[in-house]
């Protein structure tokens, strides 16, 4: 099996397990907790299939979200956020992108967090509005939004500057 193949069936795996056995339970400050999946969907491989990428962006939502038993929000928000991720390859990464040459280990830290940040804060936003679904309480969806966003972040980067490879 291909090397990249394989990295991408375990990194699926880890970071399903991870998100339903540890994350899920966290509950910080009552109600906070990080959502790591989504680290799949924004290191996924910029050269592969779209086609298959957005549909493994489903599928870990949608596992999520059967572990989870929350009707689908998951599988929703990891799906816009696969759809749109182009738009802020570009807008982070510019020409490197155009020429579909990122290495994300190799990308200096403050592009990465611009990325990150973006896509991590769009999908908590889909994420929560989906969940709470009443705009009388836009300010509980914002401050959702906002705190697991940044528990999100800081995990996230974490994770992708532990297992990353530094490639010269």
């Amino acid at each position: 099996m291909n090397n990249i193949v394989l990295r991408i069936i375990l990194s699926f795996i880890g970071l399903v397990l991870l998100q339903v056995l540890v994350c899920s339970n966290i509950n910080f400050l009552g109600e906070i907790n990080p959502y790591v999946y989504v680290i799949f969907i924004i290191l996924y491989p910029v050269t592969n299939n779209r086609l298959l990428f957005i549909f493994l962006s489903f599928f870990i939502g949608y596992t999520v979200d059967i572990f989870l038993d929350s009707g689908g929000v998951h599988a929703a928000a990891s799906v816009a956020i696969a759809y749109i991720r182009p738009l802020f390859l570009k807008f982070s990464f510019g020409a490197a992108y155009d020429y579909q040459s990122i290495k994300f280990s190799n990308i200096d830290f403050s592009r990465r967090l611009i990325y990150f940040l973006l896509l991590i804060v769009i999908h908590h936003l889909i994420l929560f509005s989906l969940v709470v679904f009443d705009k009388t309480k836009a300010v509980l969806i914002l401050q959702q939004t906002v705190y697991s966003s940044s528990f999100t972040l800081i995990l996230s980067l974490l994770f992708s500057s532990l297992f990353s490879r530094k490639e010269t």
